[in-house]
Parts: C-alpha cells; sequence; structure tokens
C-alpha cells in the first residue's frame, strides 16, 4: 500500500524542527527574490524529488531522454554524486565511472551520442554546455535531481514521489526522510508517482488525487517499474532462461530502496539473501571477497542479481572469483506510465521543448 515503506523516528521530531526552520528560511528567500533564480535561453527540464533516497530518478530521465535524442540535441547535467572530479566536466567515450559518478556513467553508456554533464552549479554547468564548442548547439537540458537547486528556474519542473513513501505521510529530516516541507510540491509543474504498482484501482487513483491535493495547473502521472530480461554482467557471464524460474538468489544492492527489488523478486525465485550495502557504494575488495564468501555458501543452482547503476561500481572489481562473475547479472528497468498517460506526457513535454526551442528540427 501508499507510504508502507516510511518509518518515522519520533524522538528526532525535535531536531526536524530546527531543520525545517533552517529550510523554509531559505525558500522564503528565493521566493522573496533576495536569493535569485535565474531562467535560460534554452529549455530546461528538471527531474527531482524533496526526500533523501531513491524514487526512480534515473529510469525517468532515461526516458525523457529517449523520448527527445532523436528529435533535438540533449544534454544531461547531473550534480555528479560522489566522483572523484572536481567542478564542470564533459564526458566522452574514454571518461570512467569516478570521474563522473555511477548514475551518469550509466547514462553515457546508455546514450553515447547524448552530452551527458556534471558540475554540483547548475547554473555554471548550464552557461559552460551553452557556451562550449562541443555542446554549444544543445538544445534541451535535462537537469537530473535538482528540484532544491532553486537557483535554476526550469521550463518545466517534474517532481518525482515514490509510492511507497508518499509525502504527504513523511517528516522533515532526521526524523523522516524530507530534505524540505512537503508543501515544496507546489513548485512543480508535474507531479509523478513513481513506483507504483501495475494493478492500482480506480479507487486507488482517486485516493492520491485527492491525497497529493496539488493546484489545478499542476498535472499528476503515476509509473510503475517494468523489470526487462536479466543480463550478464560480465563476457563470462552465462547464459538464462528468461522463461523459467528462478533458482536461489543472491540480490547485491548499493541504493538508497532495494526493498521494492526484494518484495518484486521473491515470488519468482526459490529463495532470495538480500546482501545490501549504503547508497551509491564504492565496492573494495573486502567487499568483493565478503560477496565470493556469500555466494560460494549459497546452495546451488544460485545467481547474483545486481541493479544497473551497481554494476557501474562492480564491472571493474578484479576481486570478484570466477564463479561470481559467471553467476552475476543486472536487473535492467524502464518506467511505464498508467492510465494510458504516456501520450499525453509525451505531448506535455514535446509541445514545451518545441514552443522554446529555437532553430530546432520540432520547430
Amino acid at each position: 500500500m501508499e507510504g508502507d515503506f516510511i518509518k518515522i523516528n519520533k524522538w528526532l521530531l525535535p531536531l526536524s524542527a530546527l531543520y525545517g526552520a533552517g529550510v523554509w528560511v531559505r525558500n522564503l528567500l528565493f521566493d522573496t527574490n533576495v536569493l535569485k533564480s535565474r531562467s535560460f535561453s534554452v529549455p530546461v527540464i528538471s527531474i527531482g524529488n524533496i526526500t533523501v533516497g531513491g524514487s526512480g530518478k534515473t529510469p525517468h530521465v532515461e526516458y525523457l531522454t529517449k523520448l527527445l535524442q532523436d528529435k533535438v540535441k540533449v544534454a544531461v547535467l547531473s550534480r555528479g554524486y560522489k566522483r572523484k572530479s572536481k567542478g564542470y566536466k564533459l564526458a566522452n567515450a574514454k571518461t570512467e565511472m569516478l570521474e563522473i559518478g555511477d548514475e551518469p556513467y550509466q547514462m553515457l553508456k546508455k546514450f553515447p551520442k547524448v552530452n551527458i554533464a556534471v558540475d554540483a552549479n547548475r547554473c555554471h554547468g548550464i552557461d559552460m554546455i551553452m557556451t562550449s564548442p562541443e555542446t554549444r548547439d544543445t538544445q534541451v537540458v535535462l537537469l537530473d535531481d535538482a528540484f532544491q537547486h532553486r537557483y535554476v528556474k526550469p521550463g518545466i519542473n517534474i517532481l518525482l514521489v515514490d509510492y511507497h513513501r508518499l509525502i504527504i505521510y513523511d517528516k522533515l529530516l532526521p526524523a523522516g526522510r524530507l530534505r524540505e516541507p512537503k508543501e515544496g510540491k507546489n513548485r512543480a509543474d508535474i507531479v509523478i508517482v513513481t513506483k507504483c504498482p501495475d494493478d492500482l484501482r480506480p479507487m486507488d487513483y482517486r485516493v492520491l488525487q485527492r491525497a497529493m491535493n496539488l493546484f489545478p495547473y499542476q498535472k499528476l502521472f503515476f509509473t510503475t517499474i517494468h523489470q526487462k530480461p536479466l543480463t550478464p554482467l560480465f563476457p563470462e557471464g552465462r547464459t538464462i532462461d528468461t522463461e523459467a524460474p528462478l533458482p536461489n538468489v543472491l540480490l547485491l544492492t548499493g541504493i538508497a530502496s532495494p526493498e521494492q527489488m526484494i518484495r518484486d523478486l521473491t515470488p519468482h525465485c526459490k529463495s532470495i539473501i538480500p546482501m545490501h550495502f549504503p547508497d551509491h557504494h564504492q565496492f573494495t575488495a573486502s567487499d568483493a571477497e565478503a560477496i565470493n564468501m556469500q555466494y560460494k555458501m549459497m546452495a546451488k543452482p544460485a545467481i547474483i542479481i545486481t541493479t544497473e547503476k551497481d554494476g557501474t561500481r562492480l564491472e571493474n572489481n578484479k576481486v570478484l572469483s570466477k564463479e561470481v562473475r559467471q553467476a552475476m547479472y543486472i536487473q535492467p528497468i524502464e518506467i511505464q506510465f498508467l492510465l494510458d498517460d504516456g501520450d499525453k506526457f509525451n505531448e506535455t513535454i514535446l509541445n514545451y521543448v518545441q514552443q522554446n526551442t529555437r532553430n530546432s528540427s520540432m520547430a
């Protein structure tokens, strides 16, 4: 059910009140133009959330990239969380994961013809994209995880809300996982409730619509996660029968919210052993040894399943055993719109881009 993954640490609520006061002051400074938000001549679409942890940003950015890449020149700008480089960096075919971070690297591998850049200062990053010789013909900028980065005023602001962690039930950090009060949703042009079960009833949609309490100008959509066939992470990986039930599974994750993967996989495998690391975790030699040992102790046949994002941080680990490498698969995912609203969402995005893009094939 909605909100079922929320846990509130009530004893931390006084600290949440102090944190909330600081966030309120910051938002007030932006709302009163003491702190300035910049608009840009290029269309800018921001995708983000107001909670800590995964809400499905990467698959939604990928969806937008697929929608636009054959129509206009797209650049994706991310912060590059936990990367080893500093400042602005434009990725290329020789860029390594540690230079830009795992999520931008995943995007780079999937969309080699799309410009992928990182910069913690999003205004500076957009300026660099629009002035650098390699990227100045960019016609749309997708801002990854920038809902709180209010120094940029996007043309479309998309807020993602996890169905299992609805912001209306959550509390501010550190008692809950909200980065700002739920009223922050009022800045969104589009709100997407993500990770929904694909069997929601009409009554469930109506309950969610009332609960989100959006303004008339805001558009509400619902998406679910579609799991694509497992693919081997390493070249020596064995092929797998996608039609047969899964054997024993070691679920290896370094993401914020592995609960949904556990729930989705459990009915389809003989048994499942979760092995969870912190979000964006850089797997060390000792981690690899622990993975080797855990897999060795499992009843066979057994496979290892991990996420695409974790795969980018595991693919160059030299300590993983031959058996582990042969048994490790990534679980690709993509989003699907519910209520047959995909065309409506696409039309909203394409109309905005067409109306605001100069010299584009769409225009």
